[in-house]
């Protein structure tokens, strides 16, 4: 088994309020490795709910468009990263205002973000809810609620946004983006991420904490230790989940995410996706290619998929 903290090529994207330019303090020699395929706590989530959408997302990589929420939580995300940059005794709400409207320059830069607020020729003016000041407002006031989750005067984060990694003996790559690592004297592991949303009803908990709990599984494969606390700040709604994970969860765990990159690894080397229709299905941007809802998916990018180091038993064109 190996393991590492830095970053590499893989077929996964940037996460929340990271950006190329954020990341190259990170990169390493490992970052001119043939590029292979790899899990991440998104993906599996993705598979898990609709095979085809994890086809079109990893395989396909087809564009999606940016919605206000998800962008409003990749602003907030990076306020909150910057705001421990500060000394402690300045980390205050105040500080924190500050911080947006750089972090919103910053991210506007990003394509097709900007555009999200721009209005068509001879279109009237949004109304004040729909606006771009209202939409930035709305992130500041999710930024203040985090003041009343936490005292950020009192922590000193050892990783803020910190890719971690691991390989399985299986030769299984997971990798993943940690919101913020915290490390006691002791030793002991918080692993804190943060939710622009509300926090889900307890019969959707299992499914917040698997993000969380597959952090956990590299962080103890890579450190060799269990984390003491998994924590989910919602600022939606200013709550927070909990959870202690130990080892034998972590095992049955691993095992979970082994069972799905097997699946995915069938289902690639087929080229047989299945659609998943869900509730989830109203947020999709493929309706149009899925056959859930008449589509038809293009073909096959078998090509593409052997590229990106996947093992096919489709045709592919040779090169």
């Amino acid at each position: 088994m190996t393991a590492t903290l830095a970053s590499d090529q893989s077929t996964e994207v940037l996460p929340a309020g990271a950006t190329a330019a954020s990341l190259v303090a990170r990169t390493t020699a490992a970052d001119t490795a043939p590029r292979r395929p790899s899990l991440s706590p998104s993906r599996a989530a993705d598979f898990k709910s609709c095979p085809l959408l994890y086809r079109f997302r990893t395989i396909d990589r087809l564009p999606e468009k940016k919605s206000r929420a998800a962008v409003r939580g990749t602003l907030v995300h990076s306020v909150l990263e910057k705001l421990y940059d500060l000394p402690p005794a300045e980390r205050t709400v105040a500080a924190a205002q500050t911080l947006v409207d750089p972090a919103w320059a910053e991210l506007r830069e990003e394509p097709g973000v900007a555009e999200m607020f721009e209005l068509p020729e001879g279109a009237e003016p949004p109304k004040e809810k729909d606006s771009l000041e209202a939409w930035l407002a709305s992130a500041g006031e999710l930024v203040e609620t985090y003041f009343r989750l936490e005292d950020p005067t009192r922590i000193q984060p050892a990783g803020r946004e910190e890719l971690v990694e691991v390989t399985l003996p299986d030769g299984l790559l997971l990798r993943g983006y940690v919101d913020r690592l915290d490390v006691a004297p002791t030793g002991a592991l918080r692993v804190v991420d943060y939710k622009t949303g509300g926090m889900p009803r307890e019969a959707f908990e299992g499914k917040a904490l698997f993000q969380m709990k597959f952090y956990a599984l590299v962080l103890w494969r890579t450190r060799g230790v269990v984390a003491a606390q998994l924590k989910l700040l919602y600022l939606k709604d200013g709550d927070a989940l909990t959870y202690s994970p130990d080892e034998a969860e972590l095992l049955r765990f691993e095992r979970t995410l082994q069972a799905i990159w097997s699946a995915i690894e069938r289902a690639v080397a087929t080229g047989d996706f299945r659609a998943n229709k869900s509730k989830l299905c109203s947020w999709c941007d493929h309706q149009a290619l899925c056959p859930a809802f008449g589509g038809t998916p293009p073909p096959f990018p078998a090509e593409a998929a052997a590229a990106a180091g996947w093992r096919t038993t489709l045709a592919v064109t040779p090169v």
